[in-house]
């Protein structure tokens, strides 16, 4: 049977740059969530077996262990937590995969505070954010009707982790062709940035 972890206003942070990890320690805190702070994943499985868990924040690149791996051991032990995964500007392949293993929600850097308290606080919600979850997917999936049949496929790309002249190729079209595509399917996802865009989609595919 899996391990039930019931949401309750605990997050757990988990990087091994300690200026963000601060940073975070204080965002979180100044919306009067309580917070504890782990400089790597091992430390943080470590300390698993006594915690209260509410939803886990975690860096994807680390020395230690990566969120990658972090998830696949949480994962292979059967621990119900959502996990947000926050990567590096650009980076977008890591976190699809993370998000197909099971990651709640990532966030590109420098990321928007108040989006990420507003994915923290639905992942502490329980039954409510998943019902907000599926409201979500009702919009998106809206959005993603209004795509061409060529927008869907540079959106495929992306979601895949590739970049313009990858996807160019891959349609035998221009990268300038692509990126019209590109910001055509960014306006009508109403998407601030990729990192949004690609998880936008990964809801559509995975709720």
């Amino acid at each position: 049977m899996p391990e039930k972890v019931f949401a309750r206003s605990v997050v757990h942070l988990i990087d091994d740059d300690e200026a963000m990890l601060e940073s975070l320690s204080f965002l979180l805190r100044s919306a009067d969530l309580e917070v504890r702070s782990y400089l790597s994943a091992r430390a943080f499985l470590d300390a698993l077996p006594g915690l209260t868990l509410g939803c886990v924040i975690t860096d994807i690149r680390m020395s230690d262990m990566s969120g990658i791996e972090l998830l696949q051991h949480l994962k292979k032990r059967k621990i119900e937590v959502p996990v947000i995964v926050i990567t590096g500007h650009g980076d977008v392949a890591l976190p699809v995969e993370a998000t197909k293993i099971g990651a709640a929600d990532f966030f590109e850097k420098p990321f928007d505070d108040a989006s990420l308290l507003a994915s923290v606080r639905s992942a502490l919600q329980g039954r409510e954010g998943v019902a907000s979850r599926f409201a979500e997917r009702a919009e998106i999936e809206r959005r993603l009707a209004a795509l061409s049949p060529r927008e869907h496929d540079v959106l495929g790309g992306l979601v895949k982790g590739r970049d313009n002249k990858q996807i160019a190729f891959d349609l035998d079209i221009s990268p300038r062709t692509v990126e019209i595509y590109r910001a055509n399917v960014m306006n009508k996802m109403q998407a601030n940035g990729l990192s949004e865009l690609v998880r936008m989609a990964l809801i559509s595919e995975t709720c």
